[in-house]
């Protein structure tokens, strides 16, 4: 189906856009009339922090802090993606445990699923969705997935009989 709207790409050099950069740009956005309902964030580990911080991972965890309060300053959900440390290259299903460099990013975040596609899985075009955090409704779900690459088109697989 369709979602009608409207589609505003900003693009920014690798560490040259914040948080701040991503508030300002939202802010000039509704005082042209435009309601953001949905950002993505490709993505926030590359963002730069506003604070220095002496540890990698305390400048990432407060990076998702203030994309969590822009959030909530404009309503609107914010989407991200992260990587996985090593023991989550060929996993059958990524957990939070496997998510890189600093584990904080899952306090801060309100829904977290992680899509996971061992090397048979690519083959058949197919994978798993793992609903990993949802402080909103259930977590712990896993989904057979098709996926295709080549479009983009991802599609949860009916489970097979006498499955639950």
């Amino acid at each position: 189906s369709e979602i009608d709207g409207k589609l505003i790409i900003k693009e920014y050099p690798t560490k040259s856009a914040s948080p701040n950069t991503i508030r300002s740009h939202l802010s000039r956005l509704v005082k042209r009339g435009i309601k953001p309902g949905a950002v993505i964030v490709d993505y926030a580990d590359l963002l730069r922090p506003i604070v220095v911080r002496k540890e990698l991972r305390n400048e990432l965890e407060s990076i998702y802090e203030e994309l969590r309060g822009i959030a909530k300053e404009f309503e609107c959900s914010i989407w991200t993606a992260s990587q996985t440390n090593r023991s989550g290259l060929n996993a059958e299903v990524i957990t939070m445990e496997q998510i890189s460099e600093a584990f904080n990013k899952c306090f801060v975040a309100d829904f977290i699923f992680s899509v996971s596609r061992t090397i048979e899985d690519k083959q058949k075009n197919q994978g798993k969705i793992f609903i990993a955090k949802n402080r909103n409704g259930p977590d712990g779900i896993v989904y057979d997935i098709f996926m295709d690459t080549s479009n983009v088109k991802i599609r949860i697989l009916p489970k097979a009989p006498g499955v639950t």
